[in-house]
């Protein structure tokens, strides 16, 4: 009779314990577009997960994690250095953006929030922002560089 309320019991108890290892251990599991823009051979721009974001570097997506904290779930960041092409959840200094969209992936608590798209500015590029060292020479209405709702001036740049 022992025997088979174990036998009952047992299925359940390893159930139970897969279900939990499933929850607490780290996933290794990296974003499919974060990792396919990593230049290969170099370790020091490969792309990983962080407990913060880097002085020099942008986050492409986020997860909560025990791994951060020794109470409680926390964010952890995909980290890599900015490059030109690459959507980021923040921008970055020596970059424009020239396109955003709005995604689940950038959030550190709950809700959408803003990924740019960063170019490398140069003359004759349409950008959201105009950085150090440039001007430009024409404007546009567009929903490109919207970061909450509506239009949003986009700029032809011109290096100085």
């Amino acid at each position: 009779m022992m025997r088979s309320k174990l036998r009952m019991l047992l299925p359940g108890a390893v159930g139970a314990f897969a279900l939990l290892g499933a929850v607490v251990a780290p996933s290794s599991a990296a974003p499919a577009d974060a990792a396919a823009g990593a230049p290969s051979g170099s370790a020091a721009a490969a792309p990983f997960w962080s407990c913060t974001v880097p002085s020099g570097y942008v986050y492409t997506n986020t997860r909560s994690t025990l791994n951060c904290s020794t109470s409680g779930f926390r964010t952890q960041y995909y980290v890599q250095p900015p490059k030109d092409g690459l959507w980021a959840c923040s921008t970055a200094s020596g970059f424009t953006y020239t396109n955003t969209r709005s995604t689940l992936d950038c959030s550190t608590s709950s809700g959408f929030r803003t990924k740019y798209y960063l170019k490398t500015p140069k003359t004759g590029l349409w950008a959201c922002t105009v950085p150090s060292g440039f001007t430009y020479t024409n404007t546009r209405s567009t929903l490109d560089c919207s970061t909450s709702s509506g239009f949003r001036t986009k700029y032809y740049l011109r290096a100085l």
